[in-house]
């Protein structure tokens, strides 16, 4: 059977006999979708009978929870898919009458495929079973008009020990002790507004948790933090961090998948308590082990501000089993960014203008990177790597296309004749030629307009020796590589960053400048932030040069894949 879009799983077995089956159920549903896979609980569900079946309230317990905590804790084996747990039916302990469930609910990703964990008697794909399965599908969800059913069982067998259970916690490892009550089948306490909080950049698994958690035990509003601005700085990788904006559609659109009935108010969080620590009709505040301090800090703020304290909700982490070691333990964004290092973050344009027989990277990144470090291991892959720097020199030689021109452009005659930028051999005193054009953009314009056509009009003749030399992947090694218009002779630009306070200690070490030399040099460059939104890859020498050179080697193969399909 081939592959779906999007599919909807309802879950029928009893919570107590789910647990051990969720692995080869996700397994069995990860093989047949692709993009999209909500969930749908509705334990002891029968598929089985005439009369047409219906959704019914699911009261939300321990039990509940723990089975949410695993199905996301296991889908993070499966990264390809975009999980959903979906909440419309599940009520929490609450006065409030909950909210009828006879109206369709529209899903941002409508199902082309339904699936379920239902047994039928003789374990075969049963008709009248399949065509209830998608009577109840539609009477609960907006579905593709072509809805495709499946029956998992047999597919996934309970006893099956192949598929790694480990994946799926216990449910007696999920939860802490407070504020949870301590009998799984005890009803959850709702609260009319709640409050989380987080950076929520590429939504994960334990964003998911978290959020999912949140709108559960929400009734009427929930408010969501989004951390911005100050409490990005410090974020590993924060260049390679979505946008305010992106990260806010997802969030909402997720949010509204899971539970539409509430009102959701998502905001910048620009300081550590946000309107958790101002907002009284706050009552709520869902935390993470990591967070928890910082939701205790929280009701201090509350209680200076005469407001009362909110009630805590803590949930466990979730763990990143496969993790490398310069990745964190637990599900994270940043190891997510790390990730993203090496691989090809935005569409290639076709360039019919550059050559067919060589493939053109252009590698660049600010002083203090690490881009030549990573140059030498394109070198050894077996790039050709044309040094911008050596071009330069080559240019600036007494035989050099730009010699005669920059010294008529910015030579001063001292006496006997002798010009101030000229050392005594007659080469070119790039030092003070530097100083006299540092600060001043008309002359600094004056030079580069002189000195970069000529650079990259060598550079190309040494891209035309490639095939001869046997190379069909040649590296431009240049800082200045987009400031000087050069990613118009590449197919791809390459970016190294690392933090600016590394950057910082690599110039000081490196070149025993002061810090506030090593400052005003990275002034003047363009920031790590305007590299990265130029770039189609990035990397970092961040980590130690084995975990470099793993970086460099991943994306030499993926290149090597990219050319070879085009």
């Amino acid at each position: 059977m081939s592959a779906f879009r999007s599919g909807l799983l309802v879950l029928t077995s009893p919570l107590a006999a789910l647990t051990p089956r969720l692995a080869p159920i996700l397994t069995s549903a990860a093989r047949l979708v692709e993009q999209t896979l909500y969930v749908h609980l509705q334990p002891g569900l029968s598929l089985a009978g005439p009369a047409q079946p219906h959704s019914s309230h699911v009261q939300a317990t321990v039990e509940i929870i723990n089975l949410i905590t695993g199905l996301y804790a296991g889908a993070d084996t499966y990264r390809h898919l975009d999980i959903r747990i979906l909440l419309t039916n599940i009520r929490t302990k609450n006065p409030t009458p909950p909210p009828s469930l006879g109206s369709v609910q529209n899903l941002a990703h409508p199902p082309e495929v339904v699936l379920t964990d239902f047994q039928t008697l003789d374990g075969g794909q049963y008709n009248p079973v399949k065509q209830q399965l998608e009577r109840y599908a539609t009477s609960c969800y907006s579905c593709c008009p072509q809805l495709v059913s499946v029956l998992l069982y047999p597919e996934y067998d309970p006893g099956d020990t192949s598929t790694d259970s480990s994946v799926v916690p216990c449910a007696s490892s999920l939860w802490s002790a407070s504020p949870m009550p301590p009998s799984p089948k005890h009803p959850l306490q709702g609260y009319n507004h709640v409050v989380v909080g987080g950076t929520f950049d590429h939504l994960h698994n334990a964003h998911k948790l978290l959020l999912t958690v949140a709108c559960l035990l929400a009734q009427k509003r929930l408010l969501v933090g989004v951390a911005d601005k100050d409490l990005l700085e410090n974020k590993v990788l924060r260049e390679l961090l979505q946008p305010y904006t992106d990260r806010v559609k997802h969030l909402s659109e997720f949010l509204v998948d899971m539970k539409p009935s509430l009102v959701f108010d998502i905001v910048p969080l620009l300081d550590p308590y946000g309107p958790a620590g101002t907002d009284p009709s706050l009552e709520c505040l869902v935390v993470s082990e990591e967070t928890y301090r910082g939701g205790l800090a929280v009701n201090c703020r509350r209680l200076e501000n005469g407001m009362e304290e909110l009630a805590l909700h803590q949930i466990l982490l979730l763990k990143n089993s496969d993790h490398s070691e310069s990745e964190e333990d637990k599900v994270s964004s940043s190891s997510f960014r790390q990730r993203l290092l090496g691989t090809l973050l935005r569409p290639l344009s076709k360039r019919p203008d550059l050559p067919s027989n060589v493939y053109v990277v252009g590698l660049t990144g600010p002083s203090g990177s690490g881009k030549s470090s990573v140059a030498l291991l394109l070198q050894e892959l077996g790039a050709k790597v044309i040094d911008s720097d050596q071009l330069g020199h080559r240019a600036y030689a007494p035989d050099g296309p730009a010699y005669q021109t920059v010294i008529e452009a910015f030579g001063t005659v001292l006496i006997f004749g002798i010009l101030d930028i000229l050392h005594e051999d007659g080469t070119i005193n790039r030092k003070i030629l530097s100083s006299r054009v540092f600060g001043n953009k008309k002359e600094l314009k004056k030079l580069t307009d002189i000195v970069w056509p000529v650079i990259a009009k060598i550079s190309q003749e040494e891209i035309n020796k490639a095939p001869a030399e046997g190379k069909t992947i040649c590296v431009i090694d240049a800082a200045l590589l987009l400031e000087a218009g050069w990613n118009n002779m590449v197919h791809e630009v390459w970016t190294v960053i690392v933090p600016e306070k590394e950057a910082l200690r690599r110039i000081m070490e490196r070149d025993g400048l002061s810090e506030a030399a090593a400052k005003s040099r990275l002034q003047n460059q363009m920031s790590n932030q305007q590299y990265v939104d130029q770039s189609h890859v990035v990397l970092s020498t961040l980590w130690e040069p084995h975990i470099t050179r793993r970086q460099v080697e991943k994306a030499w193969t993926l290149l090597q894949e990219r050319i070879k399909s085009q």
